[in-house]
């Protein structure tokens, strides 16, 4: 019997009891102590029926997902897997009980399937998010779920990934019975209850699989669907392929079809990419020199200063994680405003059905408002949110120095400055470090953690941990111009505008961008941030840059025509009240004006050039980052353009998709972009290091000591 699952008995109830902390994932043994009990139990005639539970706190959360990195390296082959142990399960002559608490999801929720009964705590959750990772499930999921909830709620399940609570899954046939109180004696009484009668396998039923006359509109609208809200990703399309094959197939041949997609999906780069997107995303919590007994200074308030549209979103924040939150302003009419975008953004939610009015209510309740900086003694954390000018920022951090108590930590929210340089206006720069959240701030998960020179490793963990707590990813980043993010955005930016100076239209180099599947086209970004704020941002960069570089023109001029994107119906596009963008022909003859009057040559530009050109600066930017150190690993820059900048997750991040490419091949791109267009392209010397010795960032990763997949 394996070590990870034991097998006991109450009188003549088995119990099979999975323990493989944290999570009970199906790693190697964990199956085979499952299969090992199962003989067990047939063998024994004292025994009339089996509960198979979860030890710890959960029931199995999925599929190691190691194992899955190790297939497609080839460092294992690919065994038979789960499905041998499912049939085994399934054609027990002794009733099965799954009892689920926690989770029982992807792999949890297939073993969970080929049981006769299951049962589950109220608040347990059951699901099949394998499309997370680029792939479906592969143990029966995709044949046994519609033969149990019906064709169109396994695609929805399959397809979205979410997960479905206890009582809405007995609503759909997934769940037998919810059993309040514990779990395990719940499970042992419905056990006895069903010994001695008849079992049904999920396999067998059909009752709910329906003709293909039937499914085809189902069909139909979630391929439909999918291609529009999941765009450009293949596991959930191969998913629904899937399931509509249960329909049309016995349920053996249907697992074979499910077996080679599985594959299909497994080696795919995509599911690479995802499945290191997974990996980099729960690496950025290791700190070398912050360890976890690190102590951390407890939050149990804080304070923002500046109610602008950042700061008041910031507040959200924080009343999201039920910590009383003190917003200050210069005048009543800025905390009004402040207070009315809160108000509108809560509305919002309660509208979609995100949030209840009582919670809102509640949320609104831990948000007070003040003018004076006396009132934001006695709070934990004071974030500045103001204008992105280096002057004010001083200003307010001197008054935060005076005002905060001892052992505040004090928080820039800057999106480019010198955090350094902040921190030197006040008596306690170890107190200081930055928190660039991202807009809108209570949407967007990413939150850059900027370390300065001085940042104490108690402020920098309790900065991670209590990122966390704000449902957002913390990743740490150094003290440079723009940090990681920015650094490398403005330049992608630029490198949009340059080519609309040298021919294309906006909307192609959007177009190129967006099909490569970036959420938006840079131009579009510019516009719905506002283009003055990146005109102010390169303002304040210039006496930074060396001299004689090409600067991009034509961005500034439409800021000092007056269009500064959408908050004024018109910036690269025009919008209508709903705010929806069209091709301006006014913006295009003005275009062609300054083209003209800067004597820049016209040409026709291919999509390939636009994305090459946009996405490759991303990548230079980020091999200098990871070079000076700024990142800790190629898989934080990663983490930053996945939850940040819309960058595609089925391609990995900025880093993984030029490894995917092949930098050699990069490399030779940039070098030519850097005889044609100049200083700006010089290669970074870590690419041109990696590309010449044929390696990649995450080898990279892997020999500088950082942890990588």
């Amino acid at each position: 019997m394996s070590d990870l699952v034991q097998l006991t008995k109450d009188n003549d109830i088995a119990i099979i009891t999975i323990n493989n902390p944290p999570v009970n994932a199906l790693s190697p043994g964990v199956p085979q102590g499952i299969s090992e009990s199962i003989r067990k139990i047939q063998q024994d005639d004292t025994v009339k029926a089996a509960v198979l539970i979860g030890g710890g706190r959960t029931f199995v959360a999925g599929a190691d997902i190691n194992e899955f990195v190790k297939m497609t390296s080839g460092k294992i082959k690919r065994g038979v897997g789960l499905l041998p142990v499912l049939l085994e399960i399934e054609d027990c002559r002794k009733p099965v009980v799954v009892a689920i608490h926690g989770n029982a999801l992807g792999g949890g929720l297939e073993l969970a399937m080929s049981g006769h009964y299951r049962v589950a705590v109220p608040g347990a959750q059951v699901g099949q998010p394998e499309v997370n990772l680029g792939i479906i499930p592969g143990a029966g999921g995709t044949q046994r779920l519609p033969r149990l909830a019906g064709v169109e709620k396994a695609i929805e399940m399959c397809t979205s990934g979410k997960p479905v609570k206890a009582p809405e899954a007995l609503k759909l046939g997934i769940m037998d019975r919810v059993i309040e109180g514990d779990l395990l004696a719940g499970a042992v009484a419905f056990a006895r209850e069903v010994a001695g009668k008849p079992t049904r396998k999920t396999r067998e039923r059909t009752e709910k699989l329906g003709t293909p006359e039937q499914n085809a509109p189902v069909v139909a609208a979630a391929r439909e669907n999918v291609r529009k809200r999941q765009r450009g990703l293949m596991a959930p399309l191969v998913a629904i392929d899937a399931i509509e094959a249960a329909t049309r197939l016995p349920f053996e041949d249907g697992c074979q079809n499910e077996q080679r997609l599985f594959d299909e999906c497994l080696f795919s780069d995509q599911s690479k990419a995802l499945i290191h997107a997974f990996f980099a995303e729960r690496e950025v919590s290791k700190i070398p020199d912050v360890p976890k007994e690190t102590p951390v200074i407890p939050v149990g308030s804080a304070a923002i200063i500046g109610a602008g549209t950042m700061g008041a979103a910031i507040a959200m924040v924080f009343a999201n994680a039920g910590i009383p939150v003190v917003l200050k302003d210069v005048d009543r009419n800025a905390l009004d405003r402040g207070l009315a975008n809160i108000e509108k953004n809560y509305a919002v939610s309660v509208k979609r059905g995100r949030f209840t009015q009582e919670y809102v209510d509640e949320r609104m309740k831990l948000i007070k408002t003040t003018l004076r900086y006396e009132e934001i003694g006695g709070a934990d954390l004071v974030i500045e949110a103001v204008f992105e000018s280096m002057a004010l920022k001083k200003e307010v951090f001197a008054e935060i120095d005076r005002a905060a108590k001892r052992g505040a930590i004090i928080a820039s929210n800057t999106s480019t400055l010198n955090l350094d340089e902040i921190a030197a206006t006040t008596s306690r720069p170890e107190s200081v470090i930055g928190l660039h959240f991202f807009s809108p701030a209570n949407v967007m998960r990413l939150l850059e953690i900027v370390r300065g020179r001085r940042s104490s490793k108690e402020v920098i963990g309790t900065c991670m941990q209590l990122s966390k707590k704000l449902g957002k990813i913390g990743v740490l980043v150094g003290n440079c111009w723009g940090f990681v993010g920015n650094r490398m955005f403005l330049p992608y930016i630029r490198e949009a505008q340059f080519l609309v100076e040298e021919g294309a239209a906006p909307e192609a180099v959007d177009k190129a961008i967006t099909d490569f599947g970036m959420a938006m086209g840079p131009l579009a970004v510019s516009d719905l941030g506002g283009l003055d704020v990146s005109y102010r941002i390169w303002r304040e960069h210039r006496g930074q840059e060396k001299p004689g570089l090409r600067r991009a023109y034509l961005e500034d001029r439409l800021v000092e025509s007056g269009r500064l994107g959408q908050k004024t119906g018109s910036g690269w596009y025009k919008y209508d009240a709903e705010r929806r963008a069209t091709p301006d022909p006014e913006v295009a003859e003005l275009i062609r004006k300054w083209n003209a009057e800067a004597g820049t040559p016209q040409r026709k530009i291919s999509a390939d050039e636009i994305v090459e050109r946009c996405i490759y600066t991303l990548v230079n930017v980020g091999a200098q980052i990871l070079e000076e150190g700024y990142a800790l690993r190629a898989g934080d820059i990663d983490t930053v353009y996945l939850n940040g900048y819309g960058f595609p997750n089925y391609r990995g991040g900025p880093m993984w998709y030029a490894d995917t490419v092949g930098l050699q091949r990069v490399y030779d791109r940039i070098c030519k972009l850097h005889l044609q267009h100049g200083a700006l392209w010089e290669p970074a010397p870590l690419l041109k290091q990696l590309a010449e010795a044929g390696k990649t960032f995450a080898d990279y990763q892997r020999e500088t000591g950082q942890a990588a997949d």
